[in-house]
């Protein structure tokens, strides 16, 4: 039997941070001794900041996305053109796209993809609430990004059936060579997928 070497305190610490995706035991274990040894420039202000998080944080009632408002920052922002909806999987693939600074748009987050193997039907999805925000007018696209997985697809291809009867063009990211992307290095779904979506120089 392993001997402990820390109070329960840290020992809790330990293993919240080790559900943190991306951090393991080992991770949790280097990450609290950094914490612990950093306590009143890191720890405290984390502490801090977290209990305000905790405090604040809501998930947008319009499209889905995490703030400390309702409705969010993106739904308010005048400068954004709200007759495109960008539909996304998570907030983690919203705010990547963000970082991308590729559309002004908004966006509607799905939260998941259907997954019948794992229960996940469209009940369980935002995908009534995509629709009805089509249904309000307004919209003139959607863009439809989620992951090149069956299940993504499966669900871009649910998402497309809903919206056949509203008079809005729905689109979908294009699949194939990623920027600095080498032939040799990609799979042959990829390749296919770029072949049939090329374009002209």
């Amino acid at each position: 039997m392993q001997k402990r070497v820390t109070g329960p305190e840290i020992e809790r610490l330990i293993q919240l941070l080790a559900r943190v995706p991306g951090l393991g035991p080992r991770s949790a274990r280097r990450a609290a001794l950094q914490l612990i040894k950093k306590k009143d420039q890191l720890m405290g202000p984390l502490a801090l900041a977290m209990n305000e998080a905790f405090e604040k944080v809501r998930i947008c009632s319009t499209c889905g996305n995490a703030d400390t408002s309702d409705p969010c920052t993106v739904c308010t922002d005048a400068s954004r053109d709200q007759s495109v909806i960008i539909v996304v999987e998570d907030v983690a693939d919203l705010w990547a796209l963000e970082r991308a600074a590729a559309m002004n748009a908004g966006y509607h987050v799905l939260g998941g993809t259907l997954s019948p193997l794992d229960g996940v039907g469209p009940d369980d999805l935002s995908i009534a609430g995509l629709v009805d925000r089509v249904a309000k007018g307004g919209v003139k696209e959607i863009l439809i990004a989620v992951n090149a997985t069956v299940e993504g697809q499966t669900t871009a291809h649910y998402i497309t059936e809903q919206l056949s009867g509203f008079d809005i063009k729905v689109t979908r990211l294009a699949h194939g060579v990623p920027v600095g992307g080498e032939l040799d290095y990609l799979d042959e779904g990829t390749l296919a997928a770029a072949i049939r979506a090329r374009t002209a120089f």
